[in-house]
């Protein structure tokens, strides 16, 4: 499948590597491992893949013995797995290098010796465990792999066309008109219910078949609890606890996660290594409260005031509908045909921050809750910065709207509050692109363009 961050992996390539290994960090399951090993074949006379998942005692010896004998580890390396390095024409591969921190450490000396490239997959690259009596090299360039986007999803449908007809009518502001609206919302729906998850999209081109595909998904969600109860040493319960409230939590009509959900007293410190774990192992995006939005939102981040999504849509459903151990063909269906009358408003947002975190904005939304002043009192779904900052006009306020009857209340209050701060107001909607009374209501397969 293709996938675009295999132009990032080219342009490290040509301008980083020998310089850097490269350091691929993303959720389990969405392609790492399998994008690093396409890289490889189509771009290196030879490489090896050295997984720390199943790599025995005598590979990982290799890299405590002899930093101080490359030659040797070389040596060792190309006979065990068989393969014939060649000087600045090899890359070595360390998949989940989670699992053996001490091999991360040694990329210091690796990249410094110079023979050969250096790549790296794995998830949980920040928390404790993972950096624990290693110094984190500087010879690492950084990039995360997000579950695929919608433009990926309809190249995997073999629709290499519409993606430029959107852009374009984005970038003309121009409505895409009935046909093709109606043609991009289809395949919108599908991506959104299917997910970004490489092998439940791959199943569903396959086979167009809801319960297989379902049953991918649960596996993953699976894997996630198994990670949890391995890696969240400590805290294991309170991240489980996170994790299986998120769908409760987004079906509200006020989406702020309550801690006081989990228990009664609880504390913000109490939680905030399990938040952190959540978002770092990349399965939820958190968003914060900005609580004055000017540039620098981050300047202003109340962390305790946040809402936490899924990392990946097609997960969320599978995660929320599970009453029957399946989420039955019926449901997926009716999402399908924007037939199900709840939890639309709850999945729509959770796409939208799933494609705003994939286009590489931080998520931040707006919130003042004052019961004094009404004129203050407002929510907004999400706030992005402009790309070019100027003096003022910086700030785009954006609501996201399920359904066709909606209000603007907040929208309104927000743009004439914030008048300096304000650029560009959003409404991601289901209906076509069009311009009203200086807001801009954008379809939602716009969202990524942003």
């Amino acid at each position: 499948m293709k996938r675009k961050i295999y132009a990032d992996l080219e342009k490290w390539k040509k301008d980083g590597a020998g310089k850097t290994a490269l350091l691929i960090d993303g959720a389990r399951r969405v392609g790492k491992s399998y994008i690093a090993e396409a890289f490889a074949k189509a771009e290196y006379k030879t490489y090896i893949l050295i997984d720390f998942n199943r790599a025995d005692e005598d590979v990982k010896d290799l890299f405590i013995h002899y930093l101080n004998d490359l030659d040797t580890l070389f040596m060792y390396l190309s006979g065990y797995y068989n393969v014939k390095l060649h000087e600045h024409e090899s890359l070595i591969i360390f998949d989940e290098v989670q699992l053996f921190p001490k091999a991360r450490a040694a990329i210091k000396y690796l990249v410094a010796d110079g023979r050969y490239d250096y790549m790296e997959t794995g998830s949980l690259m920040s928390i404790k465990k993972n950096v624990r009596d290693i110094v984190i090299p500087s010879e690492e360039r950084h990039i995360k792999m997000h579950p695929m986007d919608f433009e990926e999803f309809l190249w995997a449908m073999e629709n290499e066309t519409l993606m430029d007809i959107i852009r374009k009518c984005y970038e003309m502001k121009k409505p895409m008109g009935q046909v093709m609206h109606r043609k991009a919302m289809d395949y919108f729906r599908q991506y959104m219910i299917i997910g970004g998850m490489p092998q439940a999209v791959q199943e569903y081109v396959r086979t167009r078949d809801f319960d297989k595909v379902d049953r991918i998904k649960r596996d993953i969600l699976t894997l996630y609890r198994a990670d949890i109860i391995k890696h969240a040493e400590g805290y294991e319960m309170k991240v489980e606890s996170i994790f299986d409230e998120i769908p409760a939590q987004l079906q509200k009509h006020e989406k702020r996660f309550k801690l006081s959900s989990l228990k009664k007293e609880a504390r913000f410190r109490e939680y905030e290594d399990a938040l952190f774990w959540l978002d770092d192992a990349m399965i939820a995006n958190i968003c914060y409260n900005s609580t004055e939005p000017t540039v620098g939102l981050k300047l202003n981040m109340d962390r305790l005031t946040l809402k936490c999504y899924m990392g990946d849509t097609g997960l969320l459903i599978s995660h929320a509908f599970d009453e029957n151990g399946i989420v039955s063909e019926e449901i997926y269906k009716k999402l399908l045909f924007d037939k199900l009358e709840v939890n639309k408003g709850m999945i729509v947002e959770n796409i939208v921050a799933q494609m705003l975190a994939a286009s590489g904005h931080k998520l931040y939304f707006y919130s003042n809750p004052s019961r004094d002043d009404s004129e203050s009192r407002m929510e907004i779904d999400f706030l992005i910065a402009r790309s070019k900052i100027s003096s003022r006009h910086n700030i785009s306020p954006i609501e996201v709207k399920s359904g066709k009857n909606y209000t603007l209340t907040s929208l309104r209050k927000f743009t004439k509050k914030y008048a300096e701060q304000t650029y560009i107001p959003y409404v991601l909607h289901t209906g076509d692109l069009k311009e009203e009374e200086g807001i801009v209501f954008l379809p939602l397969y716009m969202t990524p363009l942003l």
